[in-house]
């Protein structure tokens, strides 16, 4: 019996180091099999490095898409029993560049869009924001953007930008900006954009009892695009400093990320952030309500703007 029992003690363990040893060795493959992989990443970032800075047009987009669908009924623990809601974002981030050796010309499009509904089936009123049987806009942004370039340097140049924000599912150009100007590009590596225009008109247009106003200021934009494998990053900057008003100025930064895993499609998510005091005080004029004391440009709060999208992404 003891013969048994030391013989069963002798074979777990010799199974054990085994089992130990080959775990071992199949680590040891794996961080090799990795450290390969990332060289042949990196000749092949290299090898695409290359191709990025050829002369001619560079076009491409990605973009993301998120959403959900819910249902209850009779689900007492919750708020409201009975309804059924829904989210569905929208993200596209696209540009066509053309890319020369004494000039270049660069243009980007924008579009994020998001729609929400909640439909509490035991209210008989769909009037929002309460209740709503349809899908109603929860985010809408639109930024078309069309740079000119004639090189100094490398890395320098002397460029002309036109850029145009506004809203498409509703409020169209109510407001609209559209920013003018002339100035200096940076450009230190292909994906960078840096542009400093010290000179540049920001038109703002409204209809209706909004009160924006157009001034004369200096545009500064920072853009940098890039796809890493199997990710695709692109984040902008774009602010306004007015020299007429500080209450004029505003910026904008906005961020794309999307994770490729099959095919063209991945996981996406982008976020943005925004401060522009005219847009505050417009909306405090439609609170209903109105705050007390009367709004002003001067007295509104220039609280934070942010959205955030997250879901399957598609690269183009």
């Amino acid at each position: 019996m003891k013969k048994i029992v030391f013989t069963f003690i002798f074979l777990v363990a010799g199974i054990q180091i085994g089992l130990a040893q080959t775990e071992e060795e199949l680590k040891t493959t794996l961080a090799a099999k990795k450290d390969s992989i990332a060289a042949i990443q990196g000749r092949a970032d290299a090898i695409q490095a290359q191709l990025d800075a050829l002369p001619g047009w560079k076009i491409g987009a990605f973009g993301t898409i998120g959403g959900s669908i819910s249902g209850f009924r009779n689900w007492y623990s919750q708020g409201i029993p009975d309804n059924d809601a829904g989210t569905i974002g929208i993200t596209v981030n696209g540009y066509a560049n053309l890319l020369q050796e004494k000039y270049f010309w660069r243009n980007s499009a924008n579009v994020n869009l998001a729609w929400v509904k909640l439909d509490d089936k035991s209210n008989d009123d769909d009037t929002p924001p309460g209740d709503d049987e349809d899908f109603r806009e929860a985010t809408d942004v639109f930024t078309l953007t069309s740079l000119f370039g004639y090189k100094l340097t490398n890395t320098l140049a002397v460029s002309t930008l036109g850029e145009y924000r506004t809203t498409v599912l509703s409020n169209f150009n109510d407001p609209g900006y559209l920013d003018l100007g002339v100035g200096i590009t940076w450009t230190p590596i292909n994906n960078l954009v840096v542009v400093v225009h010290p000179l540049n008109y920001n038109f703002v247009f409204s209809k209706g009892a909004s009160q924006y106003e157009s001034s004369l200021g200096a545009k500064i934009v920072a853009d940098y695009t890039r796809k890493f494998g199997a990710i695709n990053f692109k984040t902008n900057l774009s602010a306004f400093v007015s020299y007429e008003d500080q209450d004029y100025s505003n910026w904008t930064w906005t961020n794309s990320f999307s994770y490729t895993f099959w095919k063209a499609i991945g996981v996406g998510f982008d976020f943005g952030l925004r401060k522009n005091k005219q847009e505050a005080f417009n909306n405090a004029l439609t609170l209903d309500p109105l705050p007390t004391p009367t709004p002003t440009l001067e007295n509104t709060d220039n609280d934070l703007q942010h959205f955030w999208n997250l879901g399957l992404s598609y690269s183009f």
